[in-house]
């Protein structure tokens, strides 16, 4: 949780349309990208982390694309009516479809395809696996 934050509760919007920016596969070679919009949780977000260490632990490297910056709030339970907005609950990354959640290097597609279907598995979104278009690549990558 951060120390200081400009609006400290936020509003639940909408999320309306696709991801325009963090929409390609940049770090790595091969990503999981969402093809539904929703809110994923901070623990969420740590337990696919968890999961796609644990599996490419010594031959790969792992990037986190997504950052928790929506707070979410709820009230507790047997409270009447009134008295304000209630605490935050917990921190939420807003996604939007064709956003990359995970990028892996330094492993085969193989070896990434079950690494991010394990990830994915444990998100409350739709996602595919994705891999760096070859175009992107620069002249000295190729």
């Amino acid at each position: 949780m951060p120390r200081r934050v400009k609006h400290r509760k936020s509003q639940r919007r909408r999320i309306r349309g696709n991801a325009t920016r963090g929409n390609t596969v940049v770090l790595g070679d091969y990503g999981l990208q969402t093809t539904q919009a929703g809110y994923i949780k901070a623990a969420t977000i740590e337990a696919g982390r968890i999961a796609a260490q644990q599996y490419v632990r010594g031959i790969g490297r792992l990037f986190i694309r997504i950052f928790p910056q929506k707070s979410v709030t709820s009230r507790p339970l047997e409270t009447r009516m009134g008295k304000g907005k209630g605490e935050v609950d917990y921190w939420a990354a807003v996604v939007k479809p064709g956003t990359i959640l995970y990028e892996l290097s330094g492993v085969t597609e193989e070896q990434a395809r079950i690494c991010l279907a394990r990830v994915a598995h444990k998100m409350p979104v739709r996602c595919r696996f994705v891999r760096k278009r070859p175009d992107l690549l620069t002249a000295a990558e190729a």
